[in-house]
C-alpha cells in the first residue's frame, strides 16, 4: 500500500500520519539520542494489524549524531499495544516536525497523481545496500515494515540528508521495531 500525501491532521489522530505527537502506552519515556543525550524528534504514526509504530530520530544537531543506523543509538522505532494516549513533549530538543501530515493509503498497483509519502508492506526499495537490522530480542532478521520519503514540503520534511529515504521494521514476536535511513 502506498502513502499517499492527504493534508493535515491533528496532532494525535491515531490515524497514519508524520509529525504530531506520538501515542504511547502508559509508562512511555521520550526516547534520547545515545551521542548528545538530547530529546528525539517523532517522525511518524503507523497504525499496522500487528500493533502501532512510533519512530523517532536525533535531529538536535543533525549529521553530528549517527542517526542513519538501525543500531547506533541516534534513532529508536517503538512497536506500541493497547490502549494508547498522546505523549508528553519534552520542553528541551528537536522534537516535532513542523507540520503534521495525514497518510492516506492507496493501493500500489492503482495509479495516483497524488504525492507518495512512502508505503506500508512488500520488500524495502534500497537506495544502496540491503541493510535488515536484526532483531535484539531473538537475533532474527526483522521484517520491513514501511518506507518513509522525506516529505511532502520543507515544514513536513524529515531530515534524511537531502533526498532519503527511511525504513522501519519490526519483529511482532519480540515487540521490537528499527528504523534506519538511506541516500
Amino acid at each position: 500500500m502506498l502513502l499517499i500525501h492527504d493534508g493535515e491532521t491533528a496532532a494525535g489522530a491515531p490515524t497514519p500520519r508524520t509529525g504530531g505527537v506520538p501515542l504511547v502506552p502508559d509508562g512511555f519515556v521520550w526516547p534520547a539520542c545515545r551521542a548528545c543525550e538530547g530529546a528525539m524528534q517523532f517522525l511518524a504514526h503507523l497504525p499496522l494489524d500487528t500493533g502501532v509504530l512510533s519512530v523517532f530520530f536525533c535531529q538536535n544537531d543533525p549529521g553530528m549524531c549517527d542517526d542513519w543506523d538501525a543500531t547506533a543509538g541516534a534513532n529508536r522505532a517503538h512497536l506500541f499495544f493497547g490502549d494508547l494516549t498522546p505523549a508528553t513533549v519534552p520542553a528541551d530538543g528537536e522534537t516535532l516536525l513542523g507540520a503534521v501530515t495525514a497518510l492516506r493509503l492507496h493501493p500500489a498497483d492503482e495509479p495516483t497523481q497524488e504525492p507518495v509519502l512512502g508505503r506500508l508492506g512488500g520488500e524495502p526499495e534500497w537506495l544502496q545496500d540491503d541493510e535488515f537490522p536484526d532483531c535484539p530480542g531473538c537475533a532474527g532478521r526483522m521484517t520491513f515494515a514501511a518506507e518513509l520519503e522525506e516529505g511532502h514540503d520543507f515544514a513536513t520534511s524529515a531530515n534524511f540528508g537531502g533526498g532519503g529515504r527511511g525504513y522501519v521494521f519490526h519483529c511482532p514476536p519480540c515487540s521490537e521495531a528499527a528504523f534506519l535511513w538511506q541516500r
